[in-house]
C-alpha cells in the first residue's frame, strides 16, 4: 500500500509522523512526504514531493507579542489558510505522481484534506497536538463561526464539499492518550495512539548526582522568553540542593551556579530529570511525561494554555504565569512539583499502553 503524508514545515508536527512512516516502511508499504520545500527535506528522509513555498507567511514572521485572539487570528489568516491555498497544487501533483491509497494530513496542512476529498481518497488526520479534540472554541461561538467561515472559503475556492478540514470523518490519529487529553467532543473516530517520541541517541552523562531540574522554552527566544529564562536561572541559583539546567538558545545568559546549554538531547536529559519547567509545547510535555517527570508549565501562546490545563487536570504538574513569574514563583513551583509525580507516572503508563507508531500504522492499514 502507498501512504502520502501531507505536513506543514513545522518540526513539532512532522516529528510524530516520522516514527509512523518508519513503521509503515518496515511493514513493506511505500511512503512519501508532501509539503513546502526546502524546509520539509530538512526534517524528513525518503521521498519528498514539493508543495508550495511557506516563506511568504512563515510562523517565524509572527509578531512576538501576540497573545490570545490576536495570536489565533494571525495563525489562521496569515498562516493556515494561505498555506493551504499554496500547497493544494503541489499536493494534487503528488497524488497524481504517487497514487496513494491513503492520504495522511496534519491538522495544519488542510491542503491534504482538500485534495483527498476532491480525489475521493480515504484520508486520516494527524493530530500532533490534542487541544482541538476538546473543542476549545465551543464556548466561544463567534470565534468558532469565524474559523468556520474561513474554512468555508477554502472549500469553495477548491471545489470541495466537506466538513471541518481539521478532522477526517474516516480516522483521526491523536498522538496522546485520554488520560492526558481528557474527554473528546468530536463526532469522528479518534484513535488515541499515544505520543511517538524519538529514541534517546545516547545516555546523558551530565548529572552530578543531585536532583536535576530542566528549564526549556523550546524555540521561543523573544524578549519575554529571555526574561523567563533569566528568572529561572535566579530561581535555581538559590536552590543548592538541586542541579539546574537552563536551555538558552541565544547563549546570552551567564551563571556560575546553574548549567546552561543552547540545546539538549531532550529525551536523554528528561530520563534523568526530577522536574521539567517548560512552555507547554506538545512534544516537550509528552517527552517529560513519558519519563514520568512532573511538570511546571508556563504557557506562552497557541495550544500551550490548553496543554497546561490538561497537565494540571491530570495532576501531572502545576501552572505558572509566563509573563508574570518571578524567580520566587518559579522556585516555589519547582519545590512543590514533587507532589505531582504520581500523576506524571500515571500518564507515562497510559503512553506505554497506547501503542505509539505501531498502533498508528495498524490503524492506517485498516483505513486503506
Amino acid at each position: 500500500m502507498r501512504f502520502l503524508l501531507v505536513v506543514p514545515p513545522l518540526a513539532g508536527h512532522v516529528a510524530p509522523l516520522r516514527g509512523v512512516a518508519d513503521a509503515l516502511a518496515s511493514r513493506g508499504h511505500s511512503v512519501a512526504w508532501c509539503g513546502p520545500e526546502p524546509e520539509l527535506s530538512a526534517l524528513v528522509s525518503g521521498r519528498v514531493c514539493a508543495a508550495g513555498d511557506s516563506a511568504p507567511f512563515a510562523l517565524s514572521l509572527r509578531p512576538p507579542g501576540l497573545r490570545g485572539f490576536a495570536a489565533l487570528k494571525y495563525l489562521w489568516e496569515s498562516y493556515l489558510v494561505p498555506l493551504a491555498d499554496a500547497m493544494v497544487p503541489g499536493v494534487s501533483a503528488a497524488v497524481t505522481a504517487f497514487s496513494p491509497d491513503v492520504v495522511v494530513a496534519d491538522q495544519q496542512a488542510m491542503a491534504g484534506a482538500l485534495v483527498a476529498a476532491r480525489c475521493g481518497l480515504p484520508w486520516a488526520t494527524s493530530a500532533s497536538t490534542s487541544t482541538e479534540l476538546a473543542d476549545p472554541l465551543g464556548s466561544l461561538p463567534k470565534i468558532a463561526s469565524w474559523v468556520s467561515d474561513l474554512q468555508a472559503g477554502l472549500r469553495a475556492r477548491h471545489g470541495v464539499l466537506l466538513g471541518d478540514l481539521r478532522f477526517s470523518p474516516h480516522l483521526v490519529l491523536a498522538f496522546t492518550t485520554r488520560a492526558l487529553a481528557g474527554p473528546c467532543r468530536l463526532a469522528v473516530p479518534v484513535s488515541y495512539v499515544g505520543p511517538v517520541l524519538p529514541a534517546a541517541s545516547a545516555e546523558w552523562s551530565g548529572s552530578d548526582g543531585r536532583p536535576l531540574v530542566v528549564v526549556t522554552l523550546g524555540t521561543s527566544n523573544d524578549a519575554a522568553g529571555s526574561r523567563f529564562l533569566a528568572e529561572s536561572v535566579d530561581a535555581l541559583a538559590g536552590m543548592p540542593s538541586v542541579q539546574g539546567l537552563v536551555v538558552d538558545p541565544s547563549g546570552q545568559l551567564v551563571s556560575e551556579r546553574v548549567g546552561l546549554a543552547r540545546r539538549i538531547p531532550q529525551v536523554a536529559v528528561f530520563a534523568r530529570a526530577s522536574v521539567v519547567v517548560c512552555h507547554g509545547g506538545h512534544n516537550t510535555v509528552c517527552e517529560a511525561l513519558a519519563a514520568g517527570v512532573p511538570l511546571v508549565v508556563a504557557p506562552i501562546r497557541d495550544d500551550q494554555s490548553m496543554l497546561a490545563q490538561q497537565v494540571t487536570a491530570a495532576s501531572a504538574g502545576i501552572r505558572l504565569r509566563f509573563d508574570r513569574a518571578k524567580a520566587a514563583d518559579i522556585r516555589a513551583a519547582i519545590e512543590s512539583a514533587e507532589q505531582h509525580r504520581a500523576g506524571a507516572v500515571r500518564i507515562r503508563e497510559s503512553f506505554e499502553a497506547a501503542g505509539g507508531a505501531e498502533e498508528a500504522a495498524t490503524r492506517l492499514e485498516s483505513l486503506a
